[in-house]
Protein backbone atom coordinates (compact mmCIF):
# COMPACT_ATOMS: atom_id res chain seq x y z
CA UNK A 1 0.00 0.00 0.00
CA UNK A 2 1.04 3.33 -1.20
CA UNK A 3 1.12 5.52 1.72
CA UNK A 4 -0.25 9.04 0.71
CA UNK A 5 1.98 12.12 1.90
CA UNK A 6 -0.04 14.30 4.48
CA UNK A 7 -1.87 17.25 4.80
CA UNK A 8 -0.49 20.37 6.94
CA UNK A 9 -3.78 19.52 9.13
CA UNK A 10 -3.00 15.77 8.87
CA UNK A 11 0.57 16.39 10.24
CA UNK A 12 -0.56 18.70 12.72
CA UNK A 13 -2.82 16.10 13.81
CA UNK A 14 -0.86 13.55 13.69
CA UNK A 15 1.63 15.06 15.68
CA UNK A 16 -0.02 16.13 18.44
CA UNK A 17 -1.51 12.40 18.84
CA UNK A 18 2.30 11.27 19.15
CA UNK A 19 3.06 13.90 21.49
CA UNK A 20 0.45 13.09 23.40
CA UNK A 21 1.12 9.60 23.48
CA UNK A 22 4.65 10.36 24.68
CA UNK A 23 3.35 12.18 27.37
CA UNK A 24 1.17 9.90 28.59
CA UNK A 25 3.73 6.67 28.10
CA UNK A 26 5.94 8.58 29.96
CA UNK A 27 3.50 9.80 32.76
CA UNK A 28 2.80 6.20 33.12
CA UNK A 29 5.95 4.72 33.50
CA UNK A 30 7.26 7.13 35.43
CA UNK A 31 4.36 6.95 37.96
CA UNK A 32 3.90 2.86 38.13
CA UNK A 33 6.22 0.90 36.27
CA UNK A 34 9.68 2.82 37.03
CA UNK A 35 9.54 5.37 39.56
CA UNK A 36 12.84 7.64 40.33
CA UNK A 37 13.60 5.77 43.30
CA UNK A 38 14.05 8.08 47.14
CA UNK A 39 16.96 10.12 47.51
CA UNK A 40 16.68 9.50 51.22
CA UNK A 41 16.69 5.84 53.47
CA UNK A 42 16.39 4.78 57.01
CA UNK A 43 18.30 2.22 58.43
CA UNK A 44 18.03 0.14 61.92
CA UNK A 45 21.48 -0.95 62.97
CA UNK A 46 22.04 -1.34 66.82
CA UNK A 47 24.11 0.34 69.74
CA UNK A 48 26.33 3.04 68.74
CA UNK A 49 29.82 0.50 70.01
CA UNK A 50 28.26 -2.41 68.35
CA UNK A 51 29.22 -4.12 65.06
CA UNK A 52 25.96 -3.46 63.11
CA UNK A 53 26.42 0.65 63.68
CA UNK A 54 30.02 0.35 62.48
CA UNK A 55 28.80 -1.35 59.53
CA UNK A 56 25.79 1.05 58.90
CA UNK A 57 28.38 3.63 59.04
CA UNK A 58 30.49 2.21 56.29
CA UNK A 59 27.23 1.80 54.43
CA UNK A 60 26.26 5.23 54.85
CA UNK A 61 29.26 6.69 53.12
CA UNK A 62 28.95 4.25 50.24
CA UNK A 63 25.65 5.53 49.62
CA UNK A 64 26.48 9.00 49.96
CA UNK A 65 28.84 8.57 47.13
CA UNK A 66 25.72 7.34 45.01
CA UNK A 67 23.70 10.45 45.68
CA UNK A 68 21.37 8.94 48.55
CA UNK A 69 21.01 9.77 51.97
CA UNK A 70 21.08 7.19 54.83
CA UNK A 71 19.82 7.87 58.08
CA UNK A 72 21.04 5.22 60.78
CA UNK A 73 18.92 4.52 63.88
CA UNK A 74 20.37 3.07 66.44
CA UNK A 75 18.45 0.43 68.55
CA UNK A 76 18.61 -2.25 71.36
CA UNK A 77 19.43 -4.91 68.86
CA UNK A 78 17.90 -7.20 66.06
CA UNK A 79 15.03 -7.54 67.65
CA UNK A 80 14.01 -3.69 67.26
CA UNK A 81 15.16 -4.06 64.20
CA UNK A 82 13.14 -6.78 63.16
CA UNK A 83 9.83 -4.79 64.88
CA UNK A 84 11.15 -1.70 62.93
CA UNK A 85 11.08 -3.62 59.35
CA UNK A 86 8.40 -5.40 60.23
CA UNK A 87 6.28 -1.86 60.67
CA UNK A 88 7.58 -0.32 57.67
CA UNK A 89 9.52 2.26 59.98
CA UNK A 90 12.85 1.82 58.47
CA UNK A 91 14.12 0.71 54.67
CA UNK A 92 16.65 -1.63 55.88
CA UNK A 93 18.03 -3.72 58.74
CA UNK A 94 20.93 -6.15 59.78
CA UNK A 95 19.09 -8.65 61.68
CA UNK A 96 20.84 -11.83 63.90
CA UNK A 97 20.53 -15.00 62.50
CA UNK A 98 17.74 -17.40 63.95
CA UNK A 99 15.77 -13.95 64.66
CA UNK A 100 13.81 -14.26 61.09
CA UNK A 101 13.31 -18.06 61.59
CA UNK A 102 11.86 -17.88 65.27
CA UNK A 103 9.56 -14.87 64.24
CA UNK A 104 8.22 -16.61 61.26
CA UNK A 105 4.53 -18.31 61.89
CA UNK A 106 5.09 -21.69 61.02
CA UNK A 107 1.49 -22.08 59.87
CA UNK A 108 2.37 -19.46 56.95
CA UNK A 109 3.96 -20.01 53.52
CA UNK A 110 7.57 -18.03 53.96
CA UNK A 111 6.83 -15.78 51.35
CA UNK A 112 3.87 -14.33 53.15
CA UNK A 113 5.85 -12.28 55.07
CA UNK A 114 6.58 -9.10 53.75
CA UNK A 115 10.32 -8.75 54.19
CA UNK A 116 13.14 -10.27 52.40
CA UNK A 117 16.72 -11.03 53.05
CA UNK A 118 19.38 -9.60 50.75
CA UNK A 119 21.72 -11.78 52.23
CA UNK A 120 23.88 -12.66 55.10
CA UNK A 121 26.59 -10.40 56.04
CA UNK A 122 28.62 -12.03 58.42
CA UNK A 123 29.36 -14.69 61.28
CA UNK A 124 27.97 -13.81 64.16
CA UNK A 125 29.75 -16.31 67.06
CA UNK A 126 28.19 -16.97 70.34
CA UNK A 127 31.40 -15.58 72.49
CA UNK A 128 30.86 -16.71 75.72
CA UNK A 129 34.26 -15.23 78.02
CA UNK A 130 34.64 -15.92 81.70
CA UNK A 131 37.79 -15.55 83.91
CA UNK A 132 38.07 -19.09 85.09
CA UNK A 133 35.27 -21.62 84.01
CA UNK A 134 35.92 -24.38 81.87
CA UNK A 135 32.81 -24.81 79.69
CA UNK A 136 34.15 -26.54 76.81
CA UNK A 137 31.53 -29.99 77.92
CA UNK A 138 28.85 -27.35 78.25
CA UNK A 139 27.59 -24.38 80.15
CA UNK A 140 25.85 -26.47 83.08
CA UNK A 141 29.52 -24.81 84.87
CA UNK A 142 27.51 -21.19 84.71
CA UNK A 143 24.88 -22.67 87.36
CA UNK A 144 24.95 -20.50 90.45
CA UNK A 145 26.89 -17.91 88.48
CA UNK A 146 25.74 -14.32 87.67
CA UNK A 147 26.19 -14.29 83.80
CA UNK A 148 25.26 -11.44 81.50
CA UNK A 149 23.10 -12.59 78.51
CA UNK A 150 22.06 -8.66 76.63
CA UNK A 151 20.51 -5.90 77.16
CA UNK A 152 16.55 -6.45 77.64
CA UNK A 153 14.73 -7.00 74.18
CA UNK A 154 17.66 -8.18 72.46
CA UNK A 155 18.40 -10.91 70.21
CA UNK A 156 21.45 -11.04 71.58
CA UNK A 157 19.58 -12.21 74.91
CA UNK A 158 16.76 -14.26 73.39
CA UNK A 159 19.08 -16.79 71.59
CA UNK A 160 21.68 -16.53 75.10
CA UNK A 161 18.27 -17.88 76.89
CA UNK A 162 17.52 -20.63 74.19
CA UNK A 163 20.87 -21.82 74.71
CA UNK A 164 20.59 -21.61 78.64
CA UNK A 165 17.33 -23.55 78.72
CA UNK A 166 18.88 -26.15 76.40
CA UNK A 167 21.35 -27.23 78.92
CA UNK A 168 18.65 -26.66 82.26
CA UNK A 169 19.66 -23.17 83.89
CA UNK A 170 17.03 -21.26 82.90
CA UNK A 171 13.42 -22.21 81.61
CA UNK A 172 11.66 -21.24 77.89
CA UNK A 173 10.34 -17.77 79.74
CA UNK A 174 14.37 -16.94 81.14
CA UNK A 175 13.47 -17.44 84.65
CA UNK A 176 16.50 -19.21 86.40
CA UNK A 177 15.86 -22.84 87.23
CA UNK A 178 18.98 -22.54 90.12
CA UNK A 179 21.17 -19.72 91.27
CA UNK A 180 22.21 -18.35 88.00
CA UNK A 181 21.67 -14.98 87.59
CA UNK A 182 21.27 -13.55 84.84
CA UNK A 183 22.24 -9.87 84.18
CA UNK A 184 20.77 -7.56 81.54
CA UNK A 185 23.96 -6.31 80.17
CA UNK A 186 25.51 -6.33 76.99
CA UNK A 187 28.52 -4.66 74.61
CA UNK A 188 31.32 -2.80 75.93
CA UNK A 189 29.85 -2.55 78.94
CA UNK A 190 29.12 -6.25 79.66
CA UNK A 191 32.95 -6.03 78.55
CA UNK A 192 33.49 -3.54 81.15
CA UNK A 193 31.91 -5.07 84.31
CA UNK A 194 33.54 -8.75 83.16
CA UNK A 195 36.99 -7.41 83.41
CA UNK A 196 36.30 -5.55 86.56
CA UNK A 197 34.96 -9.07 87.81
CA UNK A 198 31.76 -7.55 88.41
CA UNK A 199 30.21 -11.11 86.21
CA UNK A 200 31.12 -14.71 85.99
CA UNK A 201 30.71 -14.90 82.67
CA UNK A 202 29.56 -12.98 79.36
CA UNK A 203 27.35 -14.50 77.15
CA UNK A 204 27.56 -12.15 73.54
CA UNK A 205 26.39 -12.89 70.19
CA UNK A 206 28.45 -10.52 67.74
CA UNK A 207 30.40 -9.88 64.82
CA UNK A 208 34.16 -10.36 65.60
CA UNK A 209 34.62 -6.71 64.68
CA UNK A 210 32.45 -5.75 67.26
CA UNK A 211 34.38 -3.49 70.12
CA UNK A 212 33.42 -5.67 73.14
CA UNK A 213 34.52 -9.05 71.47
CA UNK A 214 38.11 -7.36 70.25
CA UNK A 215 38.34 -5.97 74.21
CA UNK A 216 37.85 -9.45 75.49
CA UNK A 217 39.66 -11.27 72.66
CA UNK A 218 42.72 -9.33 73.24
CA UNK A 219 42.70 -9.82 77.26
CA UNK A 220 45.01 -12.31 79.00
CA UNK A 221 43.09 -12.76 81.79
CA UNK A 222 39.67 -13.51 79.87
CA UNK A 223 39.16 -17.14 78.95
CA UNK A 224 37.18 -17.88 75.96
CA UNK A 225 35.43 -21.26 75.94
CA UNK A 226 35.59 -23.35 73.31
CA UNK A 227 32.70 -25.68 73.40
CA UNK A 228 32.72 -29.27 72.26
CA UNK A 229 28.68 -29.70 71.49
CA UNK A 230 29.08 -27.46 68.63
CA UNK A 231 28.15 -29.69 65.95
CA UNK A 232 25.10 -31.18 68.07
CA UNK A 233 23.83 -27.71 68.91
CA UNK A 234 23.74 -26.89 64.65
CA UNK A 235 21.80 -29.89 64.00
CA UNK A 236 19.31 -28.87 67.20
CA UNK A 237 19.08 -25.53 66.22
CA UNK A 238 19.11 -24.88 62.60
CA UNK A 239 20.21 -21.46 62.81
CA UNK A 240 23.60 -22.32 64.36
CA UNK A 241 26.44 -23.38 62.34
CA UNK A 242 29.77 -24.51 63.43
CA UNK A 243 32.71 -22.42 63.10
CA UNK A 244 36.44 -22.16 63.98
CA UNK A 245 38.88 -19.59 65.40
CA UNK A 246 42.02 -20.40 64.64
CA UNK A 247 44.62 -20.56 66.82
CA UNK A 248 46.95 -17.65 67.08
CA UNK A 249 44.87 -15.89 64.40
CA UNK A 250 44.02 -12.99 67.24
CA UNK A 251 47.47 -12.15 67.99
CA UNK A 252 49.93 -14.76 66.48
CA UNK A 253 53.03 -12.67 68.59
CA UNK A 254 50.86 -13.66 72.01
CA UNK A 255 49.70 -16.52 70.21
CA UNK A 256 46.19 -15.27 71.04
CA UNK A 257 44.11 -17.75 71.17
CA UNK A 258 46.38 -20.19 71.93
CA UNK A 259 44.22 -23.49 70.36
CA UNK A 260 41.49 -23.62 67.81
CA UNK A 261 38.49 -22.24 69.50
CA UNK A 262 34.78 -24.21 68.54
CA UNK A 263 32.32 -21.81 68.16
CA UNK A 264 28.88 -21.67 67.41
CA UNK A 265 27.66 -19.21 65.01
CA UNK A 266 24.80 -16.88 64.03
CA UNK A 267 24.98 -15.52 60.47
CA UNK A 268 23.96 -11.38 60.15
CA UNK A 269 20.95 -10.76 57.47
CA UNK A 270 20.96 -7.47 55.35
CA UNK A 271 16.83 -7.33 55.64
CA UNK A 272 14.47 -5.02 53.48
CA UNK A 273 10.89 -4.84 52.60
CA UNK A 274 9.17 -6.07 49.93
CA UNK A 275 9.18 -3.40 47.27
CA UNK A 276 11.79 -1.19 48.12
CA UNK A 277 12.52 0.34 44.83
CA UNK A 278 14.97 -2.39 42.98
CA UNK A 279 17.80 0.30 42.11
CA UNK A 280 17.93 0.81 45.75
CA UNK A 281 18.32 -3.01 46.39
CA UNK A 282 21.20 -3.29 44.46
CA UNK A 283 22.97 -0.25 45.85
CA UNK A 284 22.73 -2.08 48.92
CA UNK A 285 24.18 -5.27 47.96
CA UNK A 286 27.09 -2.98 46.57
CA UNK A 287 27.46 -1.37 49.79
CA UNK A 288 27.06 -4.93 51.48
CA UNK A 289 29.70 -6.67 48.83
CA UNK A 290 32.26 -3.11 49.50
CA UNK A 291 31.87 -3.52 53.42
CA UNK A 292 31.98 -7.22 54.43
CA UNK A 293 33.57 -8.51 51.47
CA UNK A 294 36.68 -8.56 53.50
CA UNK A 295 38.33 -11.50 55.48
CA UNK A 296 37.67 -12.08 59.24
CA UNK A 297 38.91 -13.84 62.04
CA UNK A 298 36.25 -16.46 60.85
CA UNK A 299 35.55 -16.05 57.28
CA UNK A 300 37.85 -16.13 54.33
CA UNK A 301 37.80 -12.97 51.18
CA UNK A 302 34.74 -13.02 49.49
CA UNK A 303 32.63 -15.48 51.58
CA UNK A 304 30.29 -12.69 52.30
CA UNK A 305 27.85 -11.30 51.77
CA UNK A 306 26.35 -14.94 50.52
CA UNK A 307 22.31 -15.88 49.51
CA UNK A 308 23.37 -18.87 51.75
CA UNK A 309 20.92 -19.66 55.31
CA UNK A 310 18.92 -16.55 54.80
CA UNK A 311 16.14 -16.20 57.31
CA UNK A 312 14.04 -14.81 55.05
CA UNK A 313 12.90 -15.09 51.41
CA UNK A 314 15.93 -14.00 49.18
CA UNK A 315 14.87 -11.05 47.70
CA UNK A 316 14.51 -11.26 43.53
CA UNK A 317 17.17 -8.00 43.00
CA UNK A 318 19.62 -10.45 45.18
CA UNK A 319 19.06 -13.89 43.77
CA UNK A 320 19.86 -12.16 40.09
CA UNK A 321 22.77 -10.46 41.53
CA UNK A 322 24.38 -13.58 43.22
CA UNK A 323 23.31 -15.91 40.15
CA UNK A 324 24.17 -12.76 37.30
CA UNK A 325 26.20 -10.25 38.51
CA UNK A 326 24.71 -6.83 38.62
CA UNK A 327 22.73 -5.02 35.85
CA UNK A 328 24.84 -4.67 32.56
CA UNK A 329 24.18 -1.06 32.78
CA UNK A 330 25.33 -0.35 36.85
CA UNK A 331 28.41 -2.40 36.09
CA UNK A 332 29.80 0.57 34.01
CA UNK A 333 27.63 3.55 34.53
CA UNK A 334 27.30 5.95 37.80
CA UNK A 335 24.28 5.11 39.65
CA UNK A 336 21.99 8.08 38.70
CA UNK A 337 22.94 8.02 35.11
CA UNK A 338 22.06 4.01 34.77
CA UNK A 339 19.21 4.29 36.60
CA UNK A 340 18.01 7.26 34.47
CA UNK A 341 19.07 5.33 30.92
CA UNK A 342 17.15 2.08 32.16
CA UNK A 343 13.83 4.07 32.72
CA UNK A 344 14.57 5.61 29.43
CA UNK A 345 14.99 2.34 28.04
CA UNK A 346 11.73 0.82 29.62
CA UNK A 347 9.80 3.88 28.64
CA UNK A 348 10.95 4.01 25.20
CA UNK A 349 10.16 0.35 24.85
CA UNK A 350 6.66 0.77 25.71
CA UNK A 351 6.17 3.69 23.65
CA UNK A 352 7.49 2.03 20.48
CA UNK A 353 5.34 -0.91 20.43
CA UNK A 354 2.64 1.89 20.90
CA UNK A 355 3.85 4.09 17.89
CA UNK A 356 4.79 2.00 15.16
CA UNK A 357 0.46 0.79 14.91
CA UNK A 358 -0.02 3.97 15.32
CA UNK A 359 2.36 5.50 12.41
CA UNK A 360 0.82 2.30 10.36
CA UNK A 361 -2.76 2.91 11.16
CA UNK A 362 -2.84 6.84 10.66
CA UNK A 363 -1.89 6.89 7.17
CA UNK A 364 -4.30 4.61 6.12
CA UNK A 365 -6.69 6.26 7.91
CA UNK A 366 -6.06 9.70 6.31
CA UNK A 367 -6.08 7.93 3.12
CA UNK A 368 -9.45 5.99 3.76
CA UNK A 369 -11.15 9.62 4.70
CA UNK A 370 -9.21 11.32 1.77
CA UNK A 371 -10.88 8.65 -0.87
CA UNK A 372 -14.35 8.90 1.49
CA UNK A 373 -14.44 12.42 0.57
CA UNK A 374 -14.33 11.82 -3.01
CA UNK A 375 -16.16 8.67 -3.43
CA UNK A 376 -19.11 10.86 -1.59
CA UNK A 377 -18.80 13.28 -4.56
CA UNK A 378 -18.65 10.49 -6.93
CA UNK A 379 -22.05 9.33 -5.70
CA UNK A 380 -23.30 12.51 -5.72
CA UNK A 381 -22.63 12.62 -9.51
CA UNK A 382 -24.04 9.24 -9.73
CA UNK A 383 -27.31 10.22 -8.51
CA UNK A 384 -27.25 13.50 -10.46
CA UNK A 385 -26.91 11.59 -13.72
CA UNK A 386 -28.97 9.26 -13.11
CA UNK A 387 -31.67 11.11 -12.47
CA UNK A 388 -30.62 13.19 -15.31
CA UNK A 389 -31.30 10.13 -17.62
CA UNK A 390 -34.67 9.37 -15.41
CA UNK A 391 -36.12 12.58 -16.08
CA UNK A 392 -36.31 16.09 -17.93
CA UNK A 393 -35.48 18.87 -15.57
CA UNK A 394 -37.11 21.93 -15.48
CA UNK A 395 -35.60 25.21 -15.28
CA UNK A 396 -35.29 25.71 -11.62
CA UNK A 397 -34.02 22.33 -10.94
CA UNK A 398 -31.22 23.11 -14.24
CA UNK A 399 -30.02 25.85 -12.40
CA UNK A 400 -30.27 23.96 -8.85
CA UNK A 401 -28.11 21.42 -10.28
CA UNK A 402 -25.71 23.10 -11.75
CA UNK A 403 -25.38 25.05 -8.78
CA UNK A 404 -24.55 22.01 -6.72
CA UNK A 405 -21.94 20.88 -9.43
CA UNK A 406 -20.34 24.31 -9.26
CA UNK A 407 -20.05 24.04 -5.16
CA UNK A 408 -18.55 20.40 -5.67
CA UNK A 409 -15.93 21.74 -8.11
CA UNK A 410 -15.29 24.65 -5.67
CA UNK A 411 -14.83 22.47 -2.48
CA UNK A 412 -12.67 20.00 -4.87
CA UNK A 413 -10.23 22.90 -5.91
CA UNK A 414 -10.07 24.46 -2.11
CA UNK A 415 -9.21 21.02 -0.58
CA UNK A 416 -5.53 20.19 -0.48
CA UNK A 417 -5.18 16.50 -1.11
CA UNK A 418 -1.73 14.06 -1.19
CA UNK A 419 -0.08 13.93 -4.94
CA UNK A 420 -0.82 10.38 -4.95
CA UNK A 421 -4.71 11.08 -5.29
CA UNK A 422 -3.73 13.80 -8.41
CA UNK A 423 -5.73 11.05 -11.13
CA UNK A 424 -8.57 10.65 -8.33
CA UNK A 425 -9.30 14.62 -8.33
CA UNK A 426 -8.58 15.10 -12.04
CA UNK A 427 -10.89 12.26 -12.86
CA UNK A 428 -14.08 13.65 -10.30
CA UNK A 429 -13.35 16.83 -11.83
CA UNK A 430 -13.72 15.77 -16.01
CA UNK A 431 -17.10 13.60 -14.41
CA UNK A 432 -18.34 17.31 -13.28
CA UNK A 433 -17.50 18.69 -16.82
CA UNK A 434 -19.58 16.02 -18.22
CA UNK A 435 -22.62 15.98 -16.12
CA UNK A 436 -22.65 19.98 -16.47
CA UNK A 437 -22.33 19.37 -20.47
CA UNK A 438 -25.27 17.07 -20.19
CA UNK A 439 -27.09 19.33 -18.44
CA UNK A 440 -26.62 22.50 -20.94
CA UNK A 441 -27.71 20.57 -23.66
Amino acid sequence: MVIPALTPRQRLLLAVTIVSLVVFGAWAIIKFVSPDPPRRLSMSTGSADGAYHQFGLKYQQILKRNGITLDLLPSSGSVENLKRLNEGAVSAGLVQGGLGFLSLDPQKEADETILRSLATVAYEPVWIFSHTLDLSKGLSALRGKQVAVGIAGSGNRKLAIELLATYGLVNSAGLSLGNTLLIDAGGVSAADKLVQRELDAVIMVAAPQAAAVKQLLENPTIRLASLDHVEGLARRFPYFQPVSLKRGSVDPEQNIPARDVQLLATTANLVIPDGLHPALAYLLLEAAQQTHGQPSLLNRPGEFPSPKATDFPLAEEADRDFKNGRPFLQRYLPFWLANFVQRLILMLIPLVAILVPVFKVLPALFEWKEKNRLFRRYGELKFLEKDLTARTYSAEEKVSALARLDAIETEIGKTRFPLDFSDRVYTLRQHVDYVRSRLER
